[in-house]
């Protein structure tokens, strides 16, 4: 009996339980919202714009994405019974699918195509969750880290699209003032993100997106005339799009999709944990990636589509020190009532062009940074992590820099390959298998890829060494074993 009690008392103490008043949580979830928002808004209006999608179901497809956002993040924060972490993440549409989804609707599957591939894809992701912890070993930060790059890298001939328009014969097709809004967007990113104060600063993109809007308008490149064109207050209607289809390649492809995020996640619930000072185990991560592809599985019912945690409010949750999971569960139930007016989504679906695009060189650019930071972790001395990179990033990137190189292959493998997501995918994973997984065969600097970067030391350091010295287990040892002081001349990263 005291066992249990004192399991009860220690859940009762996790600093993510800390109850707020309604208020505070709500301002706080409202933060969360805020922080998210122009991330979370993106994928149903470049998804939309492809599949040819009219300005008033884009703003649906947007309200859509907000709704299930909500329902996920509640899922996730508050939990039911296996699905859940119970902590305080917040759930969105994945940037990771993106690139895959348009491969779909390019290859003639439609929008219906790409909610059938994220159904099944989801379902498999729902089986695979409890074991994934398992399988996690072939997504080492070699694998992931090409992936997320080759994400922000795909997605940033979208940005430039958004800027320059999507039909050649049109008027206003690669305007200069469609670059000017661009430029007018990127230039207030970056000022509120110099000057501003750190809540100004995470609010960049929203308020830059706003200020932009309003130059665009004032030039009279804006419309707005779709605004109140449609219901104000609906409820999401299942399958408006129609009945989902279920192309086979599209699936193969969704399922790579789902196993980034669900690493993608992973690796947020483990940092969240960190950042709160909570214990993570194993049946945490599952219940966490559950919620996530139960989300995900009923997300293209509601027109919507892949659920996955936002990085960008883990890291909002080390800035503030809010660590309650109320707090963001407070901002699910915001992105729940926002999904409810699909005003607000024709609304954005209004924004232009041009500062879409300024806004995107920055939130695809982030993307493609963020691989990029954890391929800086990865140890590339004495092995051949340098060429799967190269070779993986190269692959990936194939399609985007040339849109025919498999246009004479047949359709499953265009829709598998043209997703610069699934090629690096594919790709990554077969080179770590090759190079270090399956070890035997190896050989030791048997390439000058496997070389490490050439060694050099300051001739003033040399100076400062006397006979005798060694560096042992990160220690400077002189001659008669006393320790020699190393001072951290490395500038501070702190921030």
């Amino acid at each position: 009996m005291s066992r249990k009690t004192s399991t009860v008392e220690e859940a009762e103490v996790r600093p993510e339980d800390e109850k707020m008043k309604i208020g505070s949580a709500f301002t706080y979830g409202l933060q969360h919202v805020l922080t998210m928002y122009g991330g979370i808004i993106a994928p149903p209006l470049i998804i939309g714009s492809a599949a040819g999608v009219s300005p008033t179901n884009i703003g649906i497809l947007v309200a859509c994405c907000l709704f299930i956002g909500g329902l996920a993040t509640v899922l996730q924060t508050v939990g039911i019974p296996f699905f859940g972490s119970k902590l305080p993440l917040v759930q969105g549409v994945s940037f990771a699918g993106v690139a895959t989804m348009l491969a779909i609707v390019s290859s003639g599957a439609g929008i219906q195509g790409v909610f059938g591939s994220i159904l099944v894809a989801s379902l498999i992701g729902l089986v695979v969750a409890p074991f994934f912890a398992q399988i996690i070993r072939f997504f080492p930060p070699v694998v992931t880290g090409v992936v997320i790059t080759t994400i922000g890298l795909s997605l940033l001939p979208v940005a430039a699209g958004w800027i320059v328009g999507v039909n050649p014969k049109a008027p206003d097709y690669a305007s200069p003032t469609n670059v000017l809004l661009a430029a007018i967007t990127l230039f207030f990113i970056i000022l509120f993100s110099k000057v501003g104060s750190a809540a100004l600063s995470r609010l960049s993109i929203l308020l830059s997106l706003i200020i932009g809007t309003v130059v665009a308008a004032l030039m009279g490149k804006a419309d707005f005339s779709n605004v109140f064109t449609g219901d104000i207050f609906a409820f999401p209607q299942p399958f408006l799009f129609g009945l989902p289809t279920f192309p086979i390649a599209g699936i193969i492809s969704m399922i790579i999709v789902i196993l980034v995020t669900m690493t993608e996640t992973t690796a947020d619930i483990l940092a969240i944990g960190e950042i709160v000072g909570t214990k993570i185990t194993r049946k945490r991560i599952a219940a966490g990636l559950r919620a996530d592809m139960l989300s995900s599985a009923v997300a293209p019912i509601f027109n919507t589509f892949t659920q996955t945690a936002f990085a960008q409010n883990v890291g909002l949750v080390a800035i503030t020190k809010i660590k309650s999971r109320w707090a963001v569960a407070a901002g699910g139930v915001v992105l729940i009532v926002l999904g409810l007016f699909p005003v607000l989504g024709r609304l954005v679906a209004a924004i232009p062009g041009g500062v879409l695009g300024g806004a995107g060189i920055v939130l695809f650019g982030t993307v493609a940074a963020s691989g990029i930071r954890t391929l800086s972790r990865v140890k590339y001395d004495d092995n051949m992590n340098l060429i799967i990179v190269a070779t993986s990033i190269g692959f990936g990137i194939l399609p985007e820099v040339n849109h025919d190189i498999y246009s004479n292959f047949p359709s499953w493998f265009q829709v598998i390959f043209n997703s610069s997501i699934s090629s690096a995918a594919i790709m990554a994973i077969f080179l770590n298998l090759v190079f270090n997984v399956w070890v035997k065969g190896n050989r030791h600097d048997s390439s000058v890829f496997a070389a490490a970067p050439t060694r050099a030391i300051p001739t003033a350091t040399i100076r400062t060494l006397r006979h005798g010295d060694r560096y042992a287990d990160g220690k400077l040892i002189d001659s008669d074993g006393n320790e020699v002081p190393i001072i951290d001349d490395e500038p501070s990263s702190a921030h």
